[in-house]
Formats: C-alpha cells, sequence, structure tokens
C-alpha cells in the first residue's frame, strides 16, 4: 500500500501494529492488550484525518495509484458477462476510452468510461486516460447502439482532461466533445454518471451530461486542473492547493452548486482501501438509481435532463 504525505502518521501506526501482531504470533508473549490499544489509535487517528481532508488532498486521493479505474469496476460489476466493443468506425479505437455491454443481475448496461493505466507501459498505452476525439466518437456510437436497442448507459469518469494534442485538435477534439454533450441531453434511455477519479475540464464533460450525476466522495470535478489553474494565475505550479481551495471542486461543493446529484461515500480512507466494498457501493446505486428511472418514458427523461442541466447557474436573490 501507497501512502500519500498526510496519510505517514496512518503508516507508522500500522507498522506498530504489524510489529506487535507479528510478535505476538512468533512467541509467548501476551500481546492482546497492546494490538487493542494501537489498533484504536489507529481507527481514531484515521477518522479524524479522513474528515478534514482539504481539496487538496482529496485531489492526491482522487489520484491514489491503487484506486480502482473504470475496467476495474466493470469487471467487478459484470464479471464475465462484459463484451467490450471497439472503434468509432472512422478513424482507430482510442484505447484510453472503454466502452461495451455487460449485465447486473438480469439488467444489461452499456458501459463507457476513461482508463488509466496501472503501471508505466499501460499509462503510455491509454495515453493516460486522455481521449482523443475518435475515443468521444466511439462513446457516442455506443450510446447511439444503446439507444436504439433500450439499454440504459452507464459513464464512469477519470480523466486529467481531454487529450490536448495538436493531431487531436485537427480531427475536431472541440467539436466530438459538443456533440457528445448534445446527443447526451437527447437520449432516450437513462444515463447513470459516476465520477469514480478526476473529472477534469471538458474530456469529463464529453460523457458527463445524465439523469443522474454521482460523486465518490474523494473525487474532483472541474473545467481545469489545480496545477493548470495554479500555472495561469501565478505563473508556478506552487499554488496548486490554493488554487484547489478557489476553485472549488469538491464533490461537497458540487452537491452546495447543485451540479451533481448526490454524493457515495467511500471506505474510511478511499475506495482504494476497501475495493470490494466500493464495488458493492456503486453495484447497489446503479441499480437502485437505475429503479427510480426505468419507468419514465423517453419523453419524461428528455424533458428532465434538459430542465436540470437549464437550471444549472440560476439563481434568485
Amino acid at each position: 500500500m501507497e501512502y500519500l504525505d498526510f496519510e505517514l502518521p496512518i503508516k507508522e501506526l500500522e507498522e506498530q501494529f504489524s510489529k506487535a501482531c507479528t510478535i505476538g504470533a512468533e512467541s509467548d508473549v501476551d500481546v492482546t492488550d497492546t494490538c487493542a490499544q494501537i489498533e484504536g489509535k489507529l481507527n481514531k487517528l484515521k477518522v479524524d484525518i479522513y474528515k478534514n481532508l482539504s481539496p487538496w488532498q482529496r485531489v492526491q486521493l482522487s489520484r491514489h495509484p491503487n484506486r480502482p479505474y473504470t475496467l476495474d469496476y466493470i469487471k467487478a460489476l459484470c464479471g464475465d458477462t462484459f463484451v467490450e466493443l471497439h472503434g468509432d468506425r472512422s478513424v482507430k479505437d482510442d484505447k484510453a476510452m472503454i466502452g461495451g455491454l455487460g449485465k447486473i443481475g438480469d439488467q444489461t448496461y452499456m458501459f463507457i468510461g476513461q482508463q488509466k493505466g496501472v503501471n508505466t507501459k499501460m499509462r503510455q498505452y491509454r495515453n493516460f486516460g486522455m481521449a482523443n476525439p475518435e475515443g468521444y466518437r466511439k462513446a457516442h456510437r455506443l450510446m447511439k447502439s444503446a439507444e436504439k436497442f433500450g439499454i440504459p448507459v452507464i459513464t464512469f469518469v477519470d480523466t486529467p482532461g481531454a487529450y490536448p494534442g495538436l493531431e487531436a485538435e485537427e480531427r475536431g477534439q472541440g467539436e466530438a466533445i459538443a456533440r457528445n454533450i448534445f446527443e447526451m441531453t437527447q437520449l432516450e434511455v437513462p444515463i447513470l454518471v459516476f465520477i469514480i477519479g478526476e473529472g477534469a475540464s471538458g474530456g469529463a464533460l464529453g460523457i458527463g451530461v445524465g439523469d443522474r450525476v454521482m460523486m465518490l466522495e474523494n473525487t474532483w470535478y472541474s473545467v481545469i486542473s489545480p496545477e493548470s489553474c495554479s500555472s495561469i494565475l501565478w505563473r508556478s505550479w506552487e499554488y496548486k492547493e490554493q488554487a484547489a481551495a478557489a476553485l472549488k471542486l469538491t464533490a461537497d461543493d458540487m452537491l452546495k452548486q447543485q451540479l451533481i446529484d448526490e454524493i457515495i461515500k467511500e471506505p474510511l480512507g478511499g475506495a482504494h482501501r476497501d475495493r470490494e466494498a466500493t464495488f458493492e457501493i456503486i453495484k447497489n446505486k446503479i441499480t437502485d438509481t437505475y429503479n427510480s428511472l426505468k419507468n419514465l418514458s423517453p419523453e419524461e427523461l428528455i424533458t428532465k435532463r434538459i430542465d436540470k442541466y437549464s437550471d444549472m447557474g440560476v439563481y434568485k436573490e
């Protein structure tokens, strides 16, 4: 397990707890009371640290290398029923954007999401979760296929942004994202959006329009990353912590501004601390949310979705 800077006190206590348990197992010394005391201190320390996280610390947790990615969720939710679909039928198959059909129970869903890599080689293969235009066009193709067959759409958002390279702009990055936003507002099947890590800029919005938009507790959603914001405003990345606070990018901030519908609590310490519990939480949330939407007609879905986004940014004084 890797530890972030603010988690180092937890690491020290966990090491003490492990050593005490090892001594008890390998000798006749009774360390039951000692282990219980350390465990009590450890649990209290975890609660104290994780209930008072700063925006920047939540950004760090959203990027934790052990945090589950889109494919981890899909495999845990669907098992062997998931069938990945490839290509935008125009340019190529974008490995940063994945999608396909899978079942949870007896219900089939179209799953779409950005995929990051678990090591250096895979990160390069997946382009660090930054999709090109063909990735968004693949997502659009899969959504329209789901609509044709009446299959609900689930999207997992986890990207530092759409790929900003020259070739991506030449192939119409902005148009591809804008097309997805337009089409998702009018899709005739339920759309559930889960922000599971980073939700940056148009890269997130390209698959982020839905009937229900939900953020895991330790994720962020913003027009720009804290580092990029810092480099623009202060000409340096050193002010990323101040930028994270100013951007109001946490799940709590997003809910207060009514830009998302719900915050999903994570296991203590983050989704990576207890993956199985996180997968079960998401599975239940998908089932419950879909059940609340499945009886709405296409016209009702579209009207409610458009009204929801039209009301964003409207305030009365």
